[in-house]
């Protein structure tokens, strides 16, 4: 299913030749360093950047001797370069090409993802708009509490995913860091000119104490913003499953001409596309649970957290990506019914009120324990299967030696709930493009 959907500018990050040409990258970016040293002639430098290549096939043959990736990928550009390939590489460990070419694959799939993030808030803001005075049930622990609008519902949406586009943006931030400082990180072999040219050529900046490697608690961050991202599209999902229900029926997934829910069941309509991104969401969480897990490493370096990245570099990225997608597509053809909001709003026969008579009793002088009891005693009347809420409390003497029918009258008013939305859209989306 997901390979039906997975994002082709996404995956090209990931795949072998890709990697191998930002390895390659590196590598001349460091040539061209220590040419300015003097360590690499002129014509060399020439020769290289003209000859430098590498065969993907023939790199993973050399591998099946050797078993070490970076020796393989060096053999084969050798083989390209010929006898130039002696200045390539110079004081320089693995981890140098590994990591820095990891960041910049980390930093091109950030944009992947923030771009997709844009996406999804434009088709948020516009379902937002769309539905500002829709007015529906509020729910607190699954329970009618108070009526709200779904563009509310939308605009707070809206707002998560707006906050996930400054963490993924900071996350770009903090993963651009490389490293060419050699062995154990103290430049001996490897002149610190290098580095800072390298990178600066690449975009990066060099991580200030680094081991062997780039310190993974960059790459917690980053991992984590995706788990963070996952969280917020599930939670959107979930909503709109609870929506979907055949007993609340608010939303719907779109439902696609000759789609089919159940081979069983020809009456069935799923929220399939909102049980896929939970799904995808426990993975993505998982993931960063294993970035965490890659911090703590044995002294200046083991590899542990190599073959772990291997995995969830390409896996948790593609996987964010390919949610916002679908996400941004279920919120563009997201059904969405007033009909039965309004119907839903009516089960509980007007209890929904309940806090604005409280509030009118207090404003008459009752005390807000008493007003309390009153208008939960009538309350619990109609919880046991009484009038709607708006007779019984017409009924109780108590009610009306404090209040007249007008006022009773006025506290089932629904403008209250509305008053305000334009305030609140005023503040999740003004400048937001």
């Amino acid at each position: 299913m997901i390979s039906r959907y997975t994002r082709k500018e996404m995956a090209r990050v990931w795949e072998p030749q890709a990697r191998f040409r930002r390895w390659l990258e590196v590598e001349l970016c460091a040539c061209e360093a220590w040419h300015k040293k003097g360590r690499v002639p002129k014509k060399a430098l020439e020769r290289i950047r003209k000859k430098a290549g590498f065969d993907v096939k023939r790199i993973a043959e050399i591998e099946k001797t050797v078993k070490h990736d970076m020796i393989a990928f060096l053999t084969s550009v050798a083989e390209h370069v010929g006898r130039d390939s002696r200045y390539i590489h110079i004081g320089m460990t693995s981890s140098d090409v590994l990591d820095t070419a990891f960041a910049l694959q980390l930093r091109e799939s950030s944009a992947i993802i923030i771009g997709g993030i844009r996406r999804l808030l434009r088709a948020l803001k516009k379902k937002a708009y769309e539905h500002r005075r829709t007015v529906m049930m509020g729910r607190t622990h699954g329970v009618h509490a108070e009526p709200t609008t779904f563009g509310l519902k939308l605009a707070m949406f809206y707002g998560e995913m707006r906050r996930n586009l400054e963490r993924m943006t900071r996350a770009r931030e903090i993963i651009s860091y490389g490293k060419l400082s050699g062995a154990v990180g103290t430049f001996s072999s490897i002149d610190p000119f290098v580095e800072r040219y390298s990178l600066k050529r690449l975009g990066l900046r060099p991580e200030p104490a680094s081991t062997q490697v780039v310190q993974r608690d960059r790459h917690a961050e980053f991992f984590s913003t995706l788990a963070v991202i996952a969280a917020s599209i599930e939670k959107i999902a979930v909503e709109i499953r609870h929506l979907q229900r055949t007993e609340v029926l608010e939303a719907e997934e779109p439902f696609t001409e000759g789609q089919k829910g159940s081979s069983a069941m020809p009456h069935k309509r799923n929220p399939v596309l909102s049980e896929n991104l939970t799904g995808l969401a426990r993975l993505v969480r998982g993931y960063a649970i294993s970035a965490v897990e890659n911090v703590a490493l044995w002294h200046e370096r083991d590899i542990s957290h190599s073959s772990v990245e291997r995995v969830i570099g390409p896996d948790a990225t593609i996987l964010v990506d390919f949610m916002l997608a679908r996400t941004r597509e279920l919120i563009d053809g997201l059904m969405v019914y007033p009909r039965n909001m309004k119907k839903n709003m009516e089960i509980s026969r007007g209890l929904v009120f309940s806090q604005r008579v409280l509030l009118k009793l207090a404003a008459k002088g009752v005390s807000r324990e008493d007003a309390y009891g009153i208008v939960q005693k009538n309350a619990m009347k109609v919880w046991r299967g009484a009038d709607d809420f708006k007779t019984v409390l017409l009924k109780d003497r108590e009610v009306l030696r404090h209040l007249k029918a007008t006022d009773v009258e006025g506290c089932f008013d629904m403008k209250p709930y509305l008053r305000h939305a334009d305030y609140i859209f005023g503040r999740v989306f003004k400048g937001r493009g």
